[in-house]
């Protein structure tokens, strides 16, 4: 079995290697590097092994998951960079960290996958992107794919597109809730019991997502099977449109897409 090294042991690492766990019924080929304490015994509270150092840790693992913010990637990579070779893949789960990013810091062309997950993986309804590097192994590649799986849906993007991906599924549940949170607002402008009304906002938003998984019908076809001529739902629309409402989203994920080519610099 494959040794998986983390490096970060934050909620999204922590999220994959719970999943990992349960996959596998075990631990045993687990290991993580971070320098907070607490992290670390949150780890072996999972009987996950923890590294003394990041360096350590990529010399006994053959796949290395950078479980760090992007403003960290050029300190940990040129930590570890004497320990790379191309028999270890790497894994970027950064937004806007490229693949020749990766190698350029390492010195080395070393396999890479860069990963786009999102937060809902915590609860095992993620929505991951992944786009594999040349010189990887099928092995590695089945066993990235399947370590983000175990945790909701995963598709390969092209590279060219994976800091446009990002407001997709990456930054898209921030959207969502931020959507969720006005209608909350709104009810209880009116009234309404908050938890009643978030209890209907979540229920309907998981009812409509269903709808445009399972029903077959395009989301223009949807909305009009809600929209009767002259009715509620109309006015509704024919307001959030005169206001912007999908320019706004627009926008929003271009300057999502801005900040990932940013980042990347």
């Amino acid at each position: 079995m494959k040794k998986i090294g983390f490096i970060g042991a934050g909620n999204m690492a922590t999220a994959i290697i719970k999943g990992l766990i349960a996959q596998n019924g075990t631990a045993e080929n687990l290991g993580v590097y971070d320098t907070l304490e607490e992290k670390c015994e949150l780890m072996r509270a999972l009987s996950v092994g923890v590294y003394p150092s990041s360096q350590e840790l990529v010399r006994q693992s053959d796949i290395i998951v950078l479980a760090v913010k992007p403003q960290n990637y050029a300190e940990v990579l040129d930590a570890v960079r004497e320990q790379a070779n191309t028999d270890k893949t790497f894994v970027s789960i950064a937004a806007g960290i490229s693949i020749g990013y990766v190698r350029r810091a390492l010195g080395c062309d070393c396999p890479v996958v860069r990963v786009m997950p999102n937060t809902p993986l915590l609860l095992r309804k993620g929505a991951t992107a992944l786009c594999p590097s040349d010189g990887i192994s099928d092995e590695d590649r089945e066993l990235v794919y399947r370590m983000f799986a175990g945790g909701g849906v995963c598709e390969y993007i092209p590279e060219a597109h994976m800091n446009e991906i990002i407001a997709v599924n990456g930054s898209s549940p921030a959207y969502i809730y931020l959507f969720a949170k006005a209608m909350a607002d709104y009810a209880e402008s009116c009234g309404i019991d908050r938890a009643q009304a978030m209890n209907l906002i979540c229920a309907a938003l998981e009812g409509s997502a269903a709808m445009l998984r399972d029903s077959g019908d395009s989301p223009d076809m949807l909305i009009e099977k809600v929209s009767s001529k002259g009715g509620t739902t109309i006015a509704a629309l024919e307001q959030m449109r005169a206001l912007g409402f999908t320019e706004a989203i627009a926008e929003g994920m271009k300057a999502c897409t801005r900040r990932a080519e940013e980042l990347a610099n």
